[in-house]
Parts: C-alpha cells; structure tokens; sequence
C-alpha cells in the first residue's frame, strides 16, 4: 500500500524541519559528512606549525613560558589533526556505498511490514 501525496507532503515536511534542527543527525543517518575532514586537517597542522615556531621563538629569547605556551599550541595541533584523520578513515562516504540511504531503508521495512499481513 503506498503512500498518499498527503502522506508524503507531511514526511517530505518532518525531513526538513528534522534537518533545520538537527544538522548532525541527519549527516550520521544519511551518510553524509556536514562538514569537510580536510579543513580541519590543515588547521591541526597549522597549529602545530605555529606551535613549533612558538617554541623555537621561546627558546631564542631565553622565555620558558613561551617555550611552554608553544609545545602546549602545537600538542593541541597534533591532536586536532590526528582525531581528523581518524574521522577520515571511518567516513560516511564509505559506509553510505556499502548500504542504504534513510528513505531507502524506511521504504524496505514497509514494504515488509504490509508484505508480510
């Protein structure tokens, strides 16, 4: 038993107020990134350039804290771009082409649901 055009006017308008609240969730059920791994790469690097710099700059001047302040700047660099590549390797993209889209999936289990009565 298919949908009716109301039926499918009232989903069409829960996906779009689904996706102005709640941005994250749909990217994770869709499978879609919501925003690009690389940017966030090259600011993690760009933090621990800075960080590098930072120290040598403390080191030049004699000023152990700057030296600290700059091995704290380019730490918070490597992270940030380490977690990014960690969220490349398990991206969305991969397993969105292995399975289904939402509406996909939805429209499968109710096939089986009034297939099966």
């Amino acid at each position: 038993m298919p949908l009716s055009d109301r039926e499918k006017a009232v989903l069409q308008e829960m996906e779009a107020a689904l996706l102005t609240e709640d941005p994250h969730l749909v990217s994770v059920l869709t499978g879609r990134a919501s925003h690009p791994q690389k940017n966030r790469i090259t600011l993690g690097l760009s933090l621990l350039l800075l960080g590098v710099a930072t120290i040598f700059g403390g080191l030049i001047s004699n000023l152990t804290p700057v030296g600290v302040l700059g091995f704290l700047i380019a730490l918070a660099g490597l992270i940030f771009a380490i977690s990014s590549f960690g969220a490349i390797a398990t991206s969305p993209k991969k397993r969105a082409r292995r399975g289904l889209g939402l509406n996909q999936k939805m429209e499968q289990r109710w096939d089986r649901r009034n297939n099966e009565l």
